[in-house]
């Protein structure tokens, strides 16, 4: 699976084209994206030689992407003349129905959960062969984990995302069983012959539960799918609790109960709301 560079809570490296100068014919929206995506958590700020670095573009064309994006307000200029993500980005995915329109739905029981369990509570959708964290809620205390807003989640190493795989459509599942992966850590990055029951068991229960290392301690989750008025899922609710704290598995009753409450606000909303 690619990895998930650019704006997605790892350190793993943007992805990259081979060398420094556009595909003959790329688009100047391919290439404009291109420079977005070299923006990062660890990489917020960056000069236009890092930008033209990182996207593999001429420092011209860096330079006259940068300048167009900056116009519209998609990026913006520091003092010292560098550039970083724009507020018009920001206005623009507030209204991106799998994010805010979901986001809005469920936040008020994401706080009844947050408050309950005084964990991590987040709200993940897939996209393609990963997921993508719309929403967490962490509680002062509580242990760090690796994901931000925003960023991109495993589908086969962490509880949400094997909801989403569960219940996803056949054929992205087969897509992802045939996908190369790595595979140092047989746990975390399991074949496909052993993937596939965990799959079935997920459906059957309705719930995942996952535990991996983060820095220096082992976290588990427990997610449940959330459905639209069609019954697709569409979403999946999960808590994020150190393993060694407590019984992780405590939580799977409210997890699963949240996920079917705000299941039902959404049968309930209007047609137009999530489209």
């Amino acid at each position: 699976m690619k990895g998930s560079g650019g704006g997605n809570g790892t350190n793993e490296e943007p992805f990259r084209l081979r060398g420094h100068r556009p595909a003959h014919g790329e688009p100047v929206l391919d290439r404009a994206f291109r420079l977005l995506a070299c923006f990062g958590p660890e990489t917020p700020v960056l000069s236009l030689t890092a930008l033209a670095a990182r996207s593999d573009l001429p420092k011209a064309t860096a330079l006259r992407i940068a300048r167009q994006l900056a116009e519209q307000g998609a990026l913006e200029r520091t003092a010292s003349g560098h550039y970083t993500i724009g507020l018009r980005l920001l206005e623009i995915a507030s209204v991106a129905p799998r994010g805010h329109g979901l986001r809005a739905i469920a936040l008020p029981y994401l706080q009844d959960l947050w408050h309950a369990t005084r964990q991590h509570v987040q709200l993940v959708v897939r996209e393609g062969m990963e997921g993508i964290l719309v929403e967490r809620l962490s509680a002062r205390d509580a242990q760090r984990v690796m994901y931000r807003v925003g960023g991109r989640l495993p589908l086969h190493a962490t509880a949400p995302g094997l909801v989403l795989l569960a219940f996803a459509p056949t054929q992205v599942q087969e897509d992802f069983l045939d996908a190369d992966r790595p595979t140092d850590d047989a746990r975390l990055n399991p074949t496909a012959d052993s993937l596939r029951p965990r799959l079935a068991t997920v459906r059957r229960d309705r719930y995942a539960v996952f535990s991996r290392p983060q820095w220096d301690v082992s976290m588990t989750g427990v997610a449940a799918p959330i459905l639209d008025r069609h019954h697709t899922t569409i979403a999946a609710l999960s808590v994020i609790t150190p393993s060694e704290q407590s019984r992780p598995t405590v939580h799977i009753p409210a997890v699963v109960a949240v996920a079917r409450a705000i299941t039902r606000a959404m049968a309930t909303e209007p047609v137009g709301a999530l489209l």
